[in-house]
């Protein structure tokens, strides 16, 4: 399922991120604060149980969040939303998934990957500033499932149709959580309107 975010908050955000005058400190404050936000729209629907918590003065119903989650950003561009989502959910694990895409195929090609032998979560929050092509997305949800881990959720600031397109027709169980729908790719695989690179616009290297 595609959840498209109509919060006003974001529609802001989103759109200074997208200015191209935007320098890089406050392009990765940006990216934080637009993670933390999808994040919370994400995990509106996580699993909890009933606990009782004693406060200054009785005891209070509460809840308390039931699975364990793992976080895997997409490397280079996906440790940007990493600081927003922890400050969101502390508790959860980070594990590294490294993937450039190839400039003449456009198809992922990975690089790096620290999951351990066997799963220590029980779902996972992959998460990529921008869902183009979605070959990277694809490869990635691969990896986590053959880990192990069914439960999986993506979340993009920014997505083009055919990567959308692609990721559902791939991964069909998997929800994607995304900022912006925007109008298409151009001939080498950007999105447009986008924003550029993510990756060099965070770190300032374009």
């Amino acid at each position: 399922m595609l959840y498209e975010s109509k919060h006003p908050l974001i529609r802001h955000k989103l759109a200074l991120l997208r200015d191209g005058r935007t320098k890089p400190k406050q392009f990765r404050e940006l990216v934080r604060e637009l993670a933390i936000m999808l994040g919370y729209e994400a995990a509106r629907d996580l699993p909890t149980r009933a606990i009782e918590v004693a406060t200054p003065m009785g005891t209070a119903a509460g809840e308390q969040l039931q699975q364990t989650i793992g976080l895997v950003p997409i490397l280079r561009a996906g440790l940007g939303m990493v600081d927003g989502l922890l400050e969101m959910i502390p508790a959860m694990q980070v594990w590294h998934i490294g993937l450039y895409r190839d400039e003449e195929t456009l198809e992922p090609v990975s690089y790096y990957n620290k999951l351990p032998e066997t799963p220590t979560v029980d779902m996972c929050l992959v998460c990529d500033p921008m869902l183009a092509t979605g070959g990277s997305a694809i490869a990635t949800v691969e990896v986590v499932k053959r880990w192990g881990i069914q439960k999986i959720k993506f979340l993009a600031l920014i997505a083009a149709p055919e990567g959308i397109r692609a990721l559902q027709e791939a991964h069909p169980d998997v929800d994607i959580h995304v900022a912006a729908v925007d109008s298409h790719l151009n001939d080498i695989g950007f999105i447009v309107p986008g924003l550029g690179d993510a990756g060099d616009r965070q770190f300032g290297t374009r």
